[in-house]
């Protein structure tokens, strides 16, 4: 069963009070090809792009979408039209969305990837992850992203946890075939590590949550250990991952280091004992500046 709405809504009109309202990101509707367990922990979703000339791709390689995820109660067909519910449904029966980075897009094939890192039955993504079926149907919003790897740069570090596997590995496949530098990737435990291909140029190290000590963050640690080049000039960093483990890191890079801030994308893609529209929130607020 497919629907008749369109893949986004037009643009709100502009408010005189606030000024003009962002633009809204397109809608995207996406089949499930096939799921592929990358590890006990990350699934990936491999799914068809329908009417893929209405996908609005962007230079990024880190690409972030919006999944959707519709109140089962509601009776909806497979590609319900997003932005006109959130605009018209009470605040009991408004989707909820979550960020995922796409992994890949193939534009080729109409194909994106979504690696969704998992922790149980709890949440919204992971479970759609671990149960996701070929033909079964997504609604996202997207994609946005702003950083892009110089490719002129002389070192490149890249750093984060399970949630930030996906980015780091799509910004690894954009970088020249010479790049040198590192890749520290933070998992529970080594039966969660991957199976990675990386260029020659550059080393990968896996550290774990499960044996770092009280008070410290194990890729927090993991960076203070990394071989840096003697000099920071064309040096860049992208670290995304947990709020407080970025935190941490704020100080060994801008300060320890003297990296300036464009050399540097660092952000938080979640936090610890926060639910996703918590920790949104809170992004807005001083406990939640990275």
């Amino acid at each position: 069963m497919t629907s008749t709405a369109p893949n986004s809504a037009p643009s709100p009109q502009p408010n005189d009070a606030a000024g003009p309202a962002k633009p809204r990101k397109a809608q995207i509707n996406l089949t499930v090809r096939e799921t592929l367990q990358l590890s006990p922990t990350m699934i990936r979703v491999v799914a068809e792009v329908q009417q893929p000339e209405l996908f609005q791709d962007i230079e990024p390689p880190e690409k972030y979408v919006k999944l959707v995820f519709f109140n089962p109660a509601l009776g909806l067909d497979a590609f319900p039209d997003y932005w006109s519910l959130k605009d018209s449904l009470p605040a009991d029966q408004q989707p909820v969305t979550r960020h995922m980075t796409l992994r890949k897009v193939a534009a080729d094939r109409s194909e994106v990837w979504i690696d969704v890192a998992t922790h149980g039955d709890s949440g919204y993504a992971g479970p759609w992850a671990m149960h996701a079926q070929p033909g079964d149907t997504m609604v996202a919003v997207g994609p946005g992203g702003k950083w892009i790897p110089d490719p002129a740069a002389t070192w490149t570090l890249l750093v984060g946890d399970d949630t930030a596997i996906p980015a780091i590995m799509a910004n690894v496949e954009a970088l020249p075939a010479g790049a040198r530098g590192e890749v520290i990737l933070e998992v529970d435990g080594a039966e969660n590590e991957q199976d990675l291909s990386l260029p020659e140029g550059l080393k990968l190290r896996w550290c774990h949550r499960n044996s770092q000590e009280q008070d410290t963050r194990a890729l927090v640690e993991a960076v203070k250990t990394t071989n840096w080049p003697q000099s920071t000039d064309g040096v860049q960093v992208f670290a995304h991952g947990e709020r407080e483990a970025m935190k941490m890191l704020r100080p060994l890079l801008f300060e320890h280091h003297g990296l300036s801030r464009d050399q540097v994308s660092i952000s938080g893609y979640w936090a610890a004992g926060r639910t996703e529209e918590v920790f949104q929130a809170e992004k807005r607020t001083p406990i939640g500046k990275v």
